[in-house]
């Protein structure tokens, strides 16, 4: 006769914890470690360990009221809408904090299905976002946000832009010679933002870096009125100044902008 193997420790572990976990994500306005505990039927001492560690990895999380929620780690490991969900809320974190660094609106901009698009943005009272007057999508020559997406592309890929949006004159300083912004794309270095001092419209002045992950052709931006820019970002980089949002970067608010991120409409 066969004896069934005994469960081991480790196994009784992993047991617990998806115990808690269960308990926790059937509350979604918090739980408390009592009520864990009458849930699960876990002693209290164990119950203070599994939920230190599944806090220290995320799993968890503790609110000030002392009530626990499901942490991020574990909604990561979800599918569909709520990954997705999560995977937004972390970037909308990050964007945000970035807004507060450096004092002016951040942007993530997409180029999809041959349009320019920014998918979201943070801004606030004191880091105001671009008045989109005429439509990104229509203005790719003049924005660095367009110029760092078209950068990016081939040149068969800048002239199907190019034949479908024409390189209007928004500002006295707009590029509107096909050549000329070719030229200038090409000429970039990699290491360098990619910089629109009111080409796009007048009192802003903008900087992106491209984004690479794959094949996606994407950029981050900054924007902020021209008096509020250090003069760095006026006039061409030096080695000293060179790299990823290197000179606009610098300047920092002392203020926060207080404001969430969002999707851009």
């Amino acid at each position: 006769m066969a004896l069934k193997p005994e469960p081991t420790a480790p196994f009784h572990s992993v047991q617990y914890a998806l115990r808690v976990l269960e308990t926790i994500s059937r509350h979604a306005d918090g739980v408390t470690d009592a009520q864990i505990a009458r849930e699960t039927g876990m002693p209290t001492g164990h119950l203070a360990h599994m939920l230190s560690m599944l806090r220290r990895e995320g799993y968890a999380n503790q609110l000030t009221d002392g009530a626990y929620v499901v942490g991020e780690s574990l909604l990561l490991l979800g599918s569909g809408g709520t990954r997705n969900h999560a995977l937004r809320d972390k970037l909308q974190v990050t964007l945000g904090e970035l807004r507060d660094s450096v004092g002016a609106a951040v942007y993530i901009s997409r180029y999809i299905d041959g349009e320019v698009k920014i998918t979201h943005y943070a801004d606030g009272p004191l880091a105001p976002k671009v008045n989109e007057w005429a439509e990104f999508r229509r203005t790719a020559h003049a924005s660095a946000v367009g110029k760092c997406l078209l950068a990016q592309l081939d040149h068969d890929g800048r002239k199907d832009h190019l034949s479908r949006h024409k390189t209007a004159r928004l500002t006295s300083r707009t590029i509107t010679n096909e050549k000329v912004l070719f030229h200038k794309l090409d000429s970039q270095p990699p290491t360098v933002p990619m910089l629109d001092l009111q080409e796009y419209a007048v009192g802003t002045v903008c900087a992106a870096v491209p984004i690479t992950a794959g094949s996606t052709v994407g950029c981050l931006a900054l924007s902020m009125p021209p008096w509020s820019t250090p003069t760095v970002c006026a006039r061409p980089p030096t080695p000293s100044t060179a790299g990823p949002l290197p000179y606009c970067s610098r300047w920092r608010s002392e203020r926060s902008a207080g404001r969430p991120v969002r999707a851009w409409s």
